[in-house]
């Protein structure tokens, strides 16, 4: 019997084999025994390959973000030059329009009649002619009068808006 003690399937169940783990390890192993071995290997295979997939995914989108970066950089830049080029023409605009309000200022007052006769010439030709809100609030309030209220929205402007006017006579008018 000193032989068959020895051995590590000794004793009642094979205690003698788990006298060297802790009750943890015994457990363990019980339940090691338990699970099949190839579905562990299935599994730990199926997760090597979503873990490359997932790698291969994260590089891409890696790669996307540094792309969507540099052009990012690059519009910003192009934009900045685009903005600068549009408030240098608005600015220069301005100062033009600035230039010809005065330029006719002083036309107007060296020559008051021939201004005169160009504002009436202007009137005439069927050309259309930019002409300032105020005379057409007057004629807007002749006009509402005789529009209905589902059409009264439609007629509205801005303060300051301009309309334009072909007219061969000064009562033909496009809103």
């Amino acid at each position: 019997m000193a032989a068959s003690s020895s051995s590590p399937d000794s004793g009642v169940l094979g205690i003698d084999f788990y006298q060297n783990y802790t009750a943890s390890e015994v457990f363990v192993q019980g339940i090691a025994r338990q699970v099949n071995q190839e579905d562990v290997e299935t599994i730990i295979s199926a997760q090597k390959t979503m873990l490359q997939r997932f790698e291969k995914t994260n590089e891409m989108l890696s790669n996307c973000n540094v792309l969507s970066t540099n052009r990012y950089q690059n519009a910003i830049v192009d934009f900045r030059k685009h903005l600068h080029v549009l408030t240098d023409m608005k600015k220069d605009l301005d100062f033009i329009f600035q230039r010809i309000r005065i330029m006719k200022a002083k036309l107007e007052a060296q020559r008051p009649t021939a201004f005169a006769e160009v504002r009436r010439m202007a009137a005439t030709v069927t050309s259309p002619i930019l002409e300032p809100e105020e005379e057409e609030d007057d004629e807007q309030e002749k006009d509402s009068s005789s529009t209905s209220d589902s059409d009264d929205f439609t007629t509205r402007r801005k303060p300051g808006a301009r309309r334009i006017v072909f007219s061969s006579s000064s009562s033909d008018t496009m809103d």
